[in-house]
C-alpha cells in the first residue's frame, strides 16, 4: 500500500478563504474527512502546526485550536519531540446538519432524539436554541449558512408584544437563502415559504378540531368547555389552537370559555371539561380537583396538549402529535433525499380523566 507523503498531505488539507466556516475548524473537518476516505491512517504523522501555518499563511495559533479540538476528541495525539500522530479511525460523517430548536421542551426534545437518534452514524447534529427570538434565529443563520448540508428549522417565533408569529418578512427571506435541496421544515407549516421543501408538520386548527371530535362521545356529558390558552408566554403557543377550539364548540353546539391561566383557589363547577396547553396549569388544577374531593373524569373532565409518559402513568386523556414519528420522518427525508409535505399524525388518547 502506498501511503501519502506529508508533503501530499499538507497539499491535501482543504481551506477556503471565499467560506464563512472558520479556518481552525476547515482544518478539522479535513482531517477527519482525510481519515475517513484512507488518505490518513493509525499511526501516521499528520503535517505539524509550522507546515500547515506557512502553506496556508494562517496564524499558529489558528492551526493549533484546530489541532487542540482533533485532541479533545482523541482523533490525534502528540508525541514530545516528534510530533502529531493519527490515534483512530473515524466514520466518514455522510451529513452535516444545523437543528435549529425554538425553545428546550420534553416534547421538541423527543423530535431531536428521534432525529438524531434514527439518522443513526450516518450524520452529524448540532443543536442551536433560538428561544423564539427572530433576532437570535436569524444571526444564528446567518453565522452558518454555508456550514451545513441540511438547515432543520422549528418556525415558532414571538413579535414584540409576545404573540406567538410563524415567521415574518425577514425570516423568510433569510430561509429562501437555503437551497430547497437542504431545508426541512419541523412542526409548523410555512406557506408563505412559496417553496418545494421538505416539511413534517402539524396543522394546529386542524389538528385541535380533529381530536375533540373524535372524543365528542366522551365529551358530551360536560356542560361546558374550558380551553387554558395562555396568551402572554415566553414560548408562546400557536393561536390558531384557539381557533381549532372554538370552530369545534360552535360545530357541536358546546357552552365554552378561554382562560389564560388556571387561576389558585378556581371556582370549580361539575360538569366542566378543561382542555389545558401548559403542564403547570394541568397539576394546578389537578390538585385543586382532588383538595376539593371532586373526582376526575366524573365530576371535571380534563385533557391535556401533547402526551408524556408521565401523563400516560396518570391517566390523563391527551390530545397529541406523535413526536417520535416527525422526528423518524425528518431523518426519512434526508437519508432518502425526499422533499415531501407530511402532515404529522395527531391522535386523541382516551384515558381516565374525561
Amino acid at each position: 500500500m502506498v501511503r501519502t507523503t506529508e508533503a501530499d498531505i499538507v497539499r491535501e488539507i482543504r481551506v477556503n478563504n471565499e467560506s464563512r466556516i472558520p479556518k481552525y475548524r476547515q482544518i478539522v473537518n479535513s482531517i477527519i474527512e482525510d481519515i475517513g476516505r484512507g488518505v490518513l491512517h493509525v499511526g501516521q504523522r499528520v503535517p505539524s502546526i509550522n507546515e500547515i501555518s506557512e502553506e496556508y499563511c494562517l496564524s499558529r495559533d489558528t492551526v493549533e485550536k484546530a489541532y487542540n479540538c482533533l485532541k479533545e476528541k482523541k482523533i490525534i495525539v502528540s508525541a514530545k519531540g516528534k510530533g502529531y500522530y493519527v490515534a483512530r479511525t473515524v466514520a466518514p460523517s455522510t451529513h452535516n446538519i444545523l437543528f435549529l430548536l425554538n425553545k428546550l421542551s420534553s416534547y421538541k426534545l423527543q423530535i431531536y432524539n428521534s432525529f438524531v437518534t434514527s439518522l443513526g452514524d450516518k450524520a452529524h447534529v448540532d443543536l442551536n436554541v433560538y428561544h423564539c427570538d427572530p433576532k437570535l434565529f436569524l444571526s444564528a443563520l446567518e453565522e452558518n449558512l454555508e456550514s451545513y448540508d441540511y438547515f432543520v428549522v422549528m418556525p415558532h417565533f414571538k413579535d414584540e408584544k409576545m404573540n406567538h408569529q410563524n415567521v415574518n418578512q425577514h425570516i423568510l427571506e433569510a430561509l429562501r437563502r437555503i437551497p430547497e435541496d437542504k431545508l426541512i421544515i419541523l412542526d409548523n407549516f410555512l406557506p408563505g415559504l412559496q417553496r418545494n421543501v421538505a416539511s413534517v408538520y402539524q396543522d394546529f386548527r386542524l389538528d385541535i378540531y380533529d381530536a375533540l371530535a373524535e372524543g365528542n362521545e366522551r365529551l358530551k356529558k360536560y356542560k361546558k368547555l374550558i380551553l387554558v390558552f395562555p396568551r402572554k408566554t415566553v414560548y408562546p403557543f400557536p393561536l390558531e389552537i384557539l381557533k381549532g377550539f372554538k370552530e369545534f364548540c360552535h360545530k357541536f353546539s358546546y357552552d365554552y370559555d378561554v382562560l389564560e391561566q388556571v387561576y389558585n383557589d378556581m371556582d370549580l363547577q361539575k360538569d366542566d371539561a378543561y382542555i389545558i396547553i401548559e403542564e403547570t396549569d394541568l397539576v394546578n388544577l389537578v390538585k385543586q380537583i382532588r383538595d376539593k374531593d371532586l373526582r376526575l373524569g366524573e365530576d371535571i373532565g380534563v385533557v391535556s396538549y401533547n402526551d408524556t409518559p408521565l401523563k400516560e402513568l396518570l391517566g390523563i386523556t391527551v390530545i397529541s402529535t406523535d413526536f417520535k414519528v416527525m422526528g423518524e420522518t425528518a431523518a426519512y427525508m434526508i437519508l432518502k433525499q425526499k422533499k415531501e409535505q407530511v402532515k404529522n399524525v395527531f391522535n386523541f388518547t382516551n384515558r381516565n380523566s374525561i
